[in-house]
């Protein structure tokens, strides 16, 4: 196959060359245990304190504010829990908008409040905080930006609703692509979503948001993620991140702009479509559109034999593509869909190319379940 365009960001982004280049290097230096008093032990926790400064900077926090966790899913987990357990006396319950990342629904359980969205995927703002200041409230959770259709969420004015209860940001789909939103009490993230290796989470705790993990502790991230640190990953995440934001300017009105041209261009090119989220306020490198009459893994296995790498159905369960919670929750059209993300090497030839190519891939595959 002659031509690939990877467009899947949101899911994984390849290693920035920052990252590859800090990884080869570390790893000769950052490979013994920091805890430990000899040289090397020392030299590892140098390495591993100068990682933390860079990542703890930012996301706009102190380097003892934030912890390092082996994935975002673990940092949701472990931070959610944590400061769940922490106000027991305030209650367990986790508040949470429908359209939460899988990781926070579950850590949530049955016992969760669920808030519902409007059509753009944003957050009924009255009902939360109305749900908020129930009784038996432990914790709000709201992502900083949804990570299938790229709306973002009103974090300030939710943190002001929350009152005294901590307010949980993930903010996986939006650090590196997106300004760091203010008012939360804890804020996580993935570096491989931003060119960083996989294997390094973040968990960020502002002072005075009480966290009690209930799982054995040990010496190594206050018991939040305990296990030997990947110092090299830790570095390489560090070093991609600051890349990133070194870019993120050119890389963001440049990606706007091009998600603005699929979003013109689907519409006008595709009978019954749905092209879903908030048009301006969001994140500028996602978007995601449905087609009616069209399986979405037919529509994938279509695009990826065109050279072509996108996601369809839930973002969480694209193993077994089954329909994203997220569209369903905005009452839009949940099958049938595709997901777009851009990295720092997606090309405009590339997006035009995609373009020219989707609605001959869709009249096909409607032609072929005779509609």
């Amino acid at each position: 196959m002659s031509q690939r365009a990877y467009l899947d960001a949101a899911s994984a982004e390849s290693l920035h060359p920052a990252a590859r280049e800090m990884l080869l290097s570390a790893v000769d230096s950052g490979w013994a245990d920091p805890v430990r008093l000899h040289h090397e032990g020392r030299t590892a926790r140098l390495l591993l304190d100068n990682a933390r400064a860079v990542l703890a900077d930012a996301v706009g926090v102190r380097a003892d504010e934030l912890y390092l966790t082996t994935s975002g899913t673990a940092a949701i987990h472990a931070g959610l829990t944590a400061i769940t357990a922490a106000r027991t006396r305030a209650g367990s319950t986790v508040v949470h908008s429908a359209v939460e990342h899988s990781a926070v629904l579950h850590t949530a359980g049955a016992d969760g409040v669920e808030v519902g969205v409007d059509s753009a995927g944003r957050v009924d703002l009255d009902a939360f905080a109305a749900a908020v200041r129930q009784t038996g409230v432990a914790v709000a959770a709201l992502q900083s930006a949804n990570h299938e259709v790229g709306t973002r969420q009103p974090i300030e004015a939710a943190a002001e609703a929350c009152g005294d209860v901590p307010l949980f940001v993930d903010a996986a789909a939006s650090i590196g692509h997106d300004a760091v939103p203010a008012g939360w009490s804890a804020l996580t993230a993935s570096a491989h979503k931003w060119g960083g290796p996989a294997g390094v989470g973040l968990l960020a705790v502002r002072k005075g948001t009480r966290i009690a993990p209930d799982w054995p502790m040990d010496e190594r991230e206050d018991g939040l993620s305990p296990g030997f640190p990947d110092v090299p990953s830790a570095l390489a995440a560090a070093a991609a991140l600051q890349a990133r934001l070194s870019e993120a300017e050119e890389l963001n009105k440049q990606h706007r702009a091009w998600i603005d041209e699929v979003r013109r261009r689907m519409a006008a090119d595709i009978p019954d479509v749905e092209v879903v989220g908030d048009p301006d306020d969001r994140l500028p490198h996602i978007l995601t559109f449905s087609c009616l009459y069209v399986d979405g893994e037919a529509l994938v296995t279509a695009l990826d034999a065109e050279g072509f790498a996108v996601s369809s159905g839930s973002a969480c369960t694209s193993s077994t593509l089954k329909p994203s919670h997220v569209l369903a929750a905005m009452g839009v059209l949940t099958h049938g869909n595709v997901r777009i993300s851009l990295t720092r090497d997606t090309t405009y030839a590339e997006i035009d190319r995609f373009c020219a190519v989707v609605p001959g891939v869709v009249r096909r595959i409607r032609a072929e379940v005779g509609m």
